[in-house]
Order: C-alpha cells, then sequence, then structure tokens
C-alpha cells in the first residue's frame, strides 16, 4: 500500500512553535470530524529537570469549550532521551503521561482513538503543566488520520 503523508494525514500545529512550559501550555484545540485516529506529537527541551504532564484534553469546539481530560486511556510512547537515541518506547496506556524530571530533549506521542469521544466532544487539545523553568520548552503537532484521503484534506482548526 502506497500512504502519502500529505494526503492521509492532516498535520497542524499544536503550538504557536517553540514555547516555554514555564505557567504552563494549552495546546491549540484542533476538530477531529473526519479523522479515524489522531497523534499529539511534542517535542521537549528539559534544561532543567521537571516531571512536566502531559493531559490530553477533549472539548466540543475548537475555542475550546467544555474541555476536559479524556477519560479511556491512550497509547503513549516516549523517547527521554532523543540526543542519545531514536526509539521512541511503548509506555502504560493512560489518561496523561509525566515526563522524568531530568535535563534531557524528548519526544512524546499520544494516540487517541476519536470514537472513544462519546455525546458532543469531537475536539482534541491538551494541557502540560507548570514546569516553573523558563529555559525549558516544547513544541508539538498533531497528526491527524483522515477517513478520505484527498490532495486537499479538509480543515481541523475550525468546527
Amino acid at each position: 500500500m502506497n500512504v502519502n503523508l500529505a494526503e492521509h494525514f492532516k498535520i497542524v500545529d499544536a503550538t504557536a512553535g517553540p514555547v516555554t512550559t514555564n505557567g504552563g501550555v494549552t495546546g491549540d484545540y484542533v476538530s477531529l470530524k473526519g479523522c479515524k485516529r489522531a497523534w499529539i506529537s511534542l517535542q521537549f527541551t528539559q534544561a532543567v529537570g521537571h516531571a512536566t504532564a502531559i493531559q490530553p484534553q477533549k472539548a466540543t469546539a475548537v475555542a475550546p469549550t467544555g474541555a476536559v481530560s479524556i477519560t479511556t486511556a491512550a497509547r503513549i510512547w516516549s523517547n527521554l532521551t532523543t540526543a542519545v537515541t531514536d526509539t521512541l518506547v511503548k509506555r502504560t496506556s493512560a489518561t496523561s503521561y509525566a515526563l522524568n524530571a531530568d535535563v534531557a530533549k524528548k519526544h512524546v506521542m499520544i494516540e487517541i482513538d476519536p470514537a472513544e469521544f462519546t455525546g458532543d466532544y469531537d475536539v482534541l487539545g491538551f494541557t502540560i503543566s507548570d514546569s516553573s523553568q523558563a529555559t525549558n520548552f516544547v513544541s508539538g503537532l498533531y497528526f491527524l488520520e483522515m477517513g478520505q484521503s484527498g490532495a486537499t484534506p479538509p480543515t481541523a482548526i475550525t468546527d
């Protein structure tokens, strides 16, 4: 099977480039309408060790209206030392994930099944806890596997 990343996946900024985790971070929210599966991809630069927590959220609109933490365990992978290895390690599925409190560059992938969202919830976002460290940063992307492929997948940043 030939899969074209740009035609089968909608790739959307989750943060406005690298942003400090000092004060916490609320990622942009994306609509999962027409989406088969979604991944939150986060890259961290931890210049000061902190057990920074990632909390996936669901909402009823990208505003984010009615945002609440997910309640179904998501599949999670992480590489806690990207300067040393390029291997993502499968972690225990959970509704949130916390980094090790050490100094390192890290990568975290959280897989979300939109079918797990009930009621009017069809929007995905996340929060990142306050590291209280101005030199700790995160940048993120969403990878949205679309139900229909095409040269121009539908927008995910509006409802």
